[in-house]
């Protein structure tokens, strides 16, 4: 059997923050990664549209006081805001200005219309309970705002975790991408890749993962889980874990956010410039709608966003079906251009959902329990078994940033229980 101080279970941003962070300590740590790469739900493809391509995390947002802002640094990173320009479609035209500005007017009405919702309430309520209805753009942004933004309706999320949770510019995007960036970041740690834990006892004094890479023991562990994986009983525990964990758990589910790379078939770039983003208006919120940046940093490929149920949908089909829901997206903002200019094959697109080691993209708090989030943040033991994850931060939710805080969070709770054990 072999033996570690501190076991840390997940390779992807918290898992690496909590290794990096044990390691410049002076502790003994191992890392365990059921995939054969770093990076968990952030990983950037280099090949297959001939320029890198994030799959999953795209943007360091809330960069100003992102911890891993500073760690990026030489990665050139880009402010995207400070390119931002949207066309939208009504139908098969452009809006028009003054439809734009009773956009911008819905868009800046939203948050404090839910504020002034969860002032009055004096209950939890659901983010969709909340959120202004009948106006020609309400459901454009109830659209942004839930799947898109997200990856889940704002019916299924708790009123509390999603103001708490909204997150300030700048949004950074990195050339290399940032599956890139941590690739980097895993350099020269202890992980021992394709090493699924099957199964966690830490019932007696020290603690033991299992599985095929047969069995290593620790003092204290780190588990990076998703929340998905953790409630889908993806790690027997021995002893079970206590039922609040659990409920946490299961009170904190993953949306689901897809996402697409579509190559120009030639010249054509459907006048769209440079990070330009194409939607469209919709009339409900769980309308498919995706939406779409064009030819960032200047390489001839889309980005395309699909998010919420409807992604849940399309993954249960295969990538295929999102490449083709992708075509018939931009066939209705550009008729038969859209099929002369862009290509049908060498896509690249995301699989989050039938990931078995992800389950899905990133948390959300059911209504009513925003709580979840602290309960499973709050080390076990006096830090002898701690959680981490984007899940757990109660700020930074859904977000790089916070998984990687978090990480940093449990491996100072995790030291600071064996020095008080090494002390007594």
């Amino acid at each position: 059997m072999a033996r570690t101080g501190i076991l840390v279970v997940g390779a992807g941003a918290a898992g690496l923050a909590a290794a990096r962070a044990l390691r410049e300590a002076g502790q003994e740590v191992r890392v365990l990664e059921a995939r054969h790469r770093p990076g968990g739900r952030a990983w950037t493809d280099r090949a297959t549209l001939g320029a890198p391509f994030d799959l999953g995390a795209t943007w360091l947002h809330q960069a100003h006081d992102n911890r891993l802002t500073p760690l990026a640094q030489g990665a050139a990173p880009f402010d995207h805001d400070s390119v931002r320009r949207h066309l939208c479609r009504v139908g098969g035209r452009a809006a028009t200005a003054a439809e734009l500005a009773e956009y911008d007017a819905a868009y800046a009405g939203f948050l404090p219309a839910l504020r002034a919702a969860r002032a009055a309430a004096g209950r939890p309520l659901s983010a969709g309970a909340a959120a202004p209805r009948g106006g020609p753009w309400d459901a454009t942004v109830a659209h942004w705002e839930g799947p898109l933004i997200c990856a889940a309706p704002l019916a299924a999320m708790d009123l509390d975790d999603f103001l708490d949770t909204q997150l300030e510019p700048p949004n950074l995007l990195l050339p290399q991408g940032i599956g890139t960036l941590l690739e980097g970041l895993a350099a020269g740690l202890p992980i021992a890749y394709g090493a699924v834990v099957e199964r966690l006892s830490w019932g007696a004094r020290r603690i033991v993962a299992e599985g095929g890479f047969g069995r290593i023991e620790a003092e204290a562990a780190i588990l990076t889980l998703p929340t998905a994986v953790l409630a889908g009983g993806g790690v027997r525990f021995d002893p079970p874990l206590p039922a609040e964990v659990m409920q946490a758990a299961h009170d904190l589910p993953l949306g689901l956010l897809a996402k697409i790379g579509l190559r120009a078939a030639g010249a054509d770039r459907l006048d769209l410039p440079p990070f330009t983003g194409l939607e469209r208006r919709v009339a409900d919120e769980a309308e498919p709608a995706m939406s779409f940046i064009a030819s960032p940093f200047g390489h001839d490929h889309l980005m395309g966003f699909l998010g919420g149920e409807a992604a849940w949908a399309l993954a249960a089909e295969g990538p295929a079906a999102l490449r083709d829901h992708a075509l018939s997206e931009l066939s209705r903002a550009y008729g038969a251009r859209a099929a002369r200019a862009i290509r049908a094959d060498g896509f690249l697109a995301s699989d989050w959902g039938r990931d078995p080691f992800s389950r899905g993209a990133y948390s959300h708090a059911r209504p009513g329990r925003a709580e979840a989030r602290r309960i499973l943040g709050t080390p076990l033991q006096e830090g002898r078994l701690c959680f981490a994850g984007e899940a757990c931060h109660p700020r930074l939710a859904a977000t790089l940033g916070g998984a990687w805080e978090s990480g940093e969070a449990a491996a100072a709770a995790a030291l600071a229980h064996l020095r008080r054990g090494r002390a007594a």
